[in-house]
C-alpha cells in the first residue's frame, strides 16, 4: 500500500521523566576524547515497529507500561542516561549523575500497522507525530539525555521511537542499551553488563600520532528534500553483484559490494564532473579493532569514519571492481595505532557535498530489541538525508532476509540512478529478482 500521502491523529499524553527504579550514584563522569567532539553534538533518532502476538500472549499488557517500568530497571544498570551533560573547564562536557531521568511519552494512534504498508521502512508518514519534539528538551547540555515516545496503534501493534544525545553514545552503545531494557521487560538477567570506562578513548600521553587516514566528519547540513525510494537488496542481488567484481575481490562483504554499487550509481545519477573528487565515507564500528579489545559493555561513541576516494570520471567509467576495491582498502587502514591517532589529533570537518556518508545498522542490535512482543518489524533510523544512507535488516512480504536502504534523491536524479542499479543487476543475471518500493518525501 502506497504511504506518501498516509495521515492520521496521534493523542499524546504529557511528557513524564522516567528516573531508576532504585538509588544510583551521585557523580559526575568524565566523556573521552573520542566523545567529545563538535561533530556529534547533536541528537540521534531511531524508530521500532512491532506487530500485535497473533497468540494473544500479550494482549492483557499495555505496552507503555511494560516499557517504561523496564526503563526504571534498565538506568539503574545505564545510570550515566539519566543524568545531565554540563560543561567543565574549556566547554568540555561531563556528566552530572542527578538521577533526574529521560522523558517518556506514552501515546495513541488512529492507525493500524497494515495502513503503513506491508514492508515498513522510511519515509515514514507523520514522523513528527512518532517522535514529538518535547519544547526546551532537545539542547545538548543540560536536557534529558533520552526522549522515547511509545505509540499504541490500533491493531494492538505499536510504534517506539527514541531520540539520543550523540556525545552519550553511538548506535552499537544505544543498541545495547535497548537490548537491555528489552531483557529486563522478558524478566530476564541482562545479558551484558555496561562498562563505561571513557578513559579508555582518551589522548595518549605524551602525545603520538603515527596514523592521519581519518576521514573529517560529515557537517551536519540541513536536511535537504527529495524522493525517498527504499531498495531491498536480497541474497540474490549480492550474489548478482558479486559476479560483477574480479575473483580476487571475491572475498569482499556484502557491505562492501552494496556500498561500492550504490557510491557508483549515485555519482553517476548527480551528474558530478569527472574531474572533480567524490568520497564515500564510511561509518565503522572499530571496538573489535582496539588491541586489546574493548570490553563487550562498552557503550560509549567508537566508531570511525574511514573513506574511499575517486575522480568521479574514473569512477563511473571503471567496472564495479574498482570502487569494491577501493571500498576495502578504506576498511583496511583502520588499526590500533589509526584509533589511537585519531582520539590524539580529532577530526575536522568536511561539507556534504560529493561526498556519500554510509552507515551499517545491520549489527547494532536494533533488530534483536524485544520488550515481549517479539522482535520488530522495522528497527532503524527515523530520518534519511540526500548524503547518507542506512543498512538496515527486515524482511520482505515473503519473509526472506535482506537489506533495505532508504536513498532520497531529486527525482531526475533518483531515475537516473534507478536505472544505472538496474542495469548493473541484469548485466550480471538475466534472471534477478530485484524490487524496490518508492516513497515520496514528507
Amino acid at each position: 500500500m502506497a504511504t506518501d500521502n498516509l495521515m492520521f491523529t496521534v493523542r499524546r499524553q504529557e511528557a513524564k521523566l522516567v528516573a531508576p527504579s532504585k538509588s544510583t550514584p551521585c557523580v559526575q563522569l568524565c566523556l573521552s576524547d573520542f566523545d567529545n567532539h563538535k561533530g556529534l553534538r547533536f541528537q540521534i533518532e531511531n524508530i521500532f515497529f512491532y506487530a500485535r502476538l497473533e497468540d494473544g500472549t500479550m494482549s492483557h499488557r499495555d505496552p507503555a507500561m511494560v516499557m517504561r517500568e523496564a526503563l526504571a530497571k534498565a538506568l539503574v544498570y545505564y545510570y550515566p542516561l539519566a543524568g545531565r551533560l554540563r560543561e567543565g573547564l574549556g566547554h568540555k562536557p561531563f556528566v552530572d549523575c542527578t538521577g533526574e531521568g529521560i522523558l517518556f511519552i506514552e501515546a495513541d494512534a488512529n492507525i493500524t500497522l497494515q495502513q503503513l504498508g506491508n514492508i515498513v521502512q522510511p519515509p515514514f508518514p507523520n514522523s513528527k507525530e512518532l517522535l514529538y519534539n518535547v519544547p526546551g528538551s532537545d539542547n545538548i547540555i543540560g536536557c534529558p539525555l533520552l526522549l522515547i515516545q511509545l505509540t499504541r496503534l490500533k491493531c494492538g501493534g505499536f510504534v517506539f521511537a527514541i531520540r539520543l544525545n550523540h556525545l552519550l553514545c553511538d548506535a552499537s552503545g544505544l543498541g545495547q542499551f535497548l537490548i537491555a531494557v528489552g531483557e529486563l521487560a522478558r524478566g530476564q538477567e541482562l545479558s551484558i553488563m555496561p562498562v563505561w570506562k571513557r578513559e579508555l578513548l582518551n589522548a595518549r600521553d605524551p602525545p603520538r600520532v603515527t596514523s592521519h587516514h581519518e576521514s573529517p566528519l560529515v557537517s551536519m547540513d540541513k536536511d535537504n528534500m527529495g524522493v525517498i525510494r527504499s531498495f531491498f537488496f536480497l541474497r540474490t542481488e549480492v550474489e548478482a553483484l558479486r559476479k560483477l567484481v574480479p575473483r580476487e575481490l571475491h572475498a569482499c562483504t556484502t557491505f562492501d559490494l552494496i556500498t561500492a554499487c550504490l557510491w557508483r550509481c549515485r555519482t553517476i545519477a548527480l551528474g558530478i564532473h569527472p574531474d572533480v573528487e567524490v568520497r564515500v565515507v564510511i561509518l565503522m564500528n572499530a571496538r573489535k579493532k582496539f588491541q586489546p579489545q574493548f570490553p563487550s559493555g562498552y557503550y560509549g561513541n567508537a566508531a570511525v569514519t574511514p573513506s574511499a576516494l575517486s575522480i568521479a570520471g574514473k569512477l563511473c567509467r571503471n567496472p564495479l571492481g574498482y570502487a569494491v576495491n577501493l571500498v576495502m582498502k578504506a576498511k583496511k587502514e583502520v588499526t590500533d595505532e589509526y584509533l589511537r591517532s585519531i582520539v590524539q589529533k580529532g577530526r575536522p570537518y568536511i561539507t556534504t557535498k560529493n561526498n556519500y556518508f554510509v552507515s551499517d545498522l545491520r549489527h547494532s542490535g536494533f533488530s534483536e530489541i524485544d520488550i515481549g512482543w517479539g522482535k520488530p518489524r522495522y528497527g532503524g533510523g527515523l530520518k534519511c538525508r540526500e548524503w547518507d544512507s542506512m543498512f538496515i535488516p527486515t524482511k520482505n512480504e515473503r519473509g526472506e532476509d535482506g537489506i533495505v536502504v532508504p536513498i532520497m534523491l531529486s527525482e531526475l536524479a533518483m531515475k537516473v540512478f534507478e536505472e544505472e542499479l538496474l542495469s548493473l543487476l541484469k548485466h550480471a543475471s538475466h534472471q534477478h529478482h530485484y524490487c524496490f518500493n518508492s516513497k515520496s518525501s514528507i
